[in-house]
């Protein structure tokens, strides 16, 4: 369709009467790709006739087709927005919708929801990004798996576009500062890229490259009637949405950060990762992570160069390109890690605590009670009714738990990331290798130390078990047990340890206070563990 008819046609959809029934007034909405119409209940999406190179909407049939995958793709996470294809008909001083006669252009049809409902107009809440991870997790284990015989999700598939991003701002956005910052970012990405090869095709042997949304970000969820709504996924280039599924999580993660809600990126990557286990997905999150904040950087970069673009939306524009670089080169300089364990016995809140902590500390939470349970192929709330010493809890089962831990640990700590273990830890040797753990990677080590009188400890364990909410299944003999058995801090560990009594009020402010000393504190000459020793956490 050529501009001018495309111009007349969108002036023709602005006015009621091209819909076939009662409309008051019509809302467009104009993206780097689209035009959507606001009518009544409905809203109204046609492609603009573009040929970007990562997407070809230049044909009437491109663009039909294009429409029907976005029908199906949509509907696997938003089937009560995604409705159907409608034709576009009449001419194009006076088009209109569902009608009969030649068909100018195809829409897809979609019902309308309040755009306060999205993800990027609205609060949010540490439950809210925990129900999205446990949806986009399920999501994740439910869909294809790209197959050998495909190229997505190959070390080439991968590099191509990360490398594409970079040249379209380059030619969009070609202003001094940008050109340096790009030159840092393809050098950092081709680097780190080439290390990462290897990590990158075992993903895809392993499953991880699979048909996912692939534009995954705030403004393309919405929460409408207390139901969690992902739409928008990517129909125009399959090798935009087969991709690793730690790809999708990065632009999810990344939009947070960008919108300063670290908080409620560290929920939702915390909480994605114990629904899935895959916590492999760190080791490539950041070059993913760079790569979605060069997407965004795109996406500004081109409707740069559209005609209807103003002056002060222009200004806009250019800001947020910059913004964009910026923040993916934040994600290439480097960190040392630092590994927190929470110890302490049932009931004295190390999960509880640790679930704050994770929201404050920029830390990846490995919990024993969820790997346990995923060692044995149960779900994390799974009821097993077993007695001390029995079932999932016999002794070697709790060796197989703490290996786990310690290999996932290690995983964290590799992929730069910082990482707290919460675990009873009542064996000085378990803390010890943990310890050890943290001097291999030259990473900070902190003991967070928690303890509560006993019978506290004993109405709690109560009260977790009666719930049923919580994947601890540890009784009042299993407790009994640990309080009787637990070894304690020897003089080395008391310098590395925050102690904390949850009986007690406690301030968050001087407990981070307190755990960054430790985090930060120089390791000192080694001493025997046969050293004086105190009889409890405090």
């Amino acid at each position: 369709m050529p501009p001018d008819a495309l111009a007349l046609m969108l002036e023709g959809l602005n006015r009621p009467e091209a819909y076939p029934y009662p409309v008051d007034a019509v809302q467009h909405i104009e993206t780097h790709i689209s035009h959507v119409l606001l009518a009544g209940d409905f809203a109204y999406k046609l492609k603009k006739p573009l040929n970007l190179g990562f997407l070809d909407f230049s044909t009437v049939e491109r663009r039909r087709h294009c429409c029907e995958e976005e029908l199906r793709l949509n509907r696997r996470l938003a089937p009560s927005l995604y409705l159907d294809i409608v034709p576009i008909t009449g001419s194009p001083e006076r088009p209109q919708i569902g009608g009969v006669g030649p068909v100018l252009e195809h829409a897809v049809r979609m019902r309308r929801f309040p755009q306060a409902a999205l993800l990027d107009r609205r609060p949010l809440s540490s439950d809210l990004m925990c129900r999205l991870a446990e949806l986009v997790a399920d999501f994740h284990a439910a869909i294809p798996v790209a197959g050998e015989e495909t190229d997505f999700g190959t070390p080439e598939a991968v590099l191509e576009p990360m490398l594409e991003n970079l040249r379209q701002v380059r030619e969009r956005a070609a202003v001094p500062e940008n050109l340096a910052r790009l030159d840092r970012l393809e050098a950092w990405t081709r680097q780190r890229f080439a290390e990462l090869r290897p990590r990158i095709e075992q993903r895809r042997r392993d499953g991880f490259v699979r048909e996912g949304h692939g534009d995954m970000h705030r403004g393309n969820i919405a929460l409408v009637d207390d139901q969690i709504l992902i739409f928008d996924a990517i129909e125009f280039n399959p090798y935009l949405r087969w991709i690793d599924t730690a790809s999708e999580i990065a632009f999810l993660v990344m939009d947070l950060e960008q919108a300063g809600a670290t908080a409620e990126a560290q929920t939702f990557l915390n909480r994605y990762l114990e629904r899935s286990g895959d916590y492999g997905a760190l080791a490539v999150l950041d070059v993913y992570k760079v790569y979605r904040a060069m997407v965004r950087s795109k996406v500004q970069a081109i409707r740069l160069g559209q005609p209807d673009l103003g002056s002060d939306d222009e200004a806009q524009v250019r800001a947020l390109c910059s913004h964009y670089l910026g923040l993916a080169e934040s994600y290439t300089r480097p960190h040392r890690p630092r590994l927190l364990i929470a110890c302490g016995l049932s009931g004295s809140g190390k999960s509880r605590m640790s679930r704050r902590l994770r929201e404050a500390l920029p830390m990846i939470h490995l919990r024993s009670d969820l790997e346990r349970k995923r060692l044995f192929g149960l779900h994390e709330l799974a009821r097993t009714a077993t007695q001390v010493g029995q079932g999932i809890y016999f002794r070697h089962a709790t060796d197989w738990t703490y290996d786990r831990l310690h290999r996932l640990a290690e995983t964290v700590l590799s992929s730069g990331y910082d990482c707290l273990v919460d675990a009873t830890f009542i064996a000085r040797d378990r803390r010890e290798r943990f310890h050890a753990l943290a001097r291999r990677h030259h990473a900070g080590f902190g003991i967070l130390a928690l303890d509560a009188p006993l019978e506290v400890l004993r109405e709690r364990v109560k009260r977790r078990l009666a719930s049923g909410t919580d994947a601890s299944e540890a009784s009042l003999d299993v407790l009994e047990r640990q309080h009787a058995g637990r070894q304690c801090l020897s003089n080395t560990e008391r310098c590395f340890a925050v102690h904390v009594d949850t009986s007690q009020e406690l301030s968050l402010a001087e407990l981070l206070a307190s755990i960054e000393r430790v985090l930060n504190r120089e390791e000192g000459p080694q001493t025997s563990p046969s050293e004086q020793e105190t009889r409890d956490y405090g």
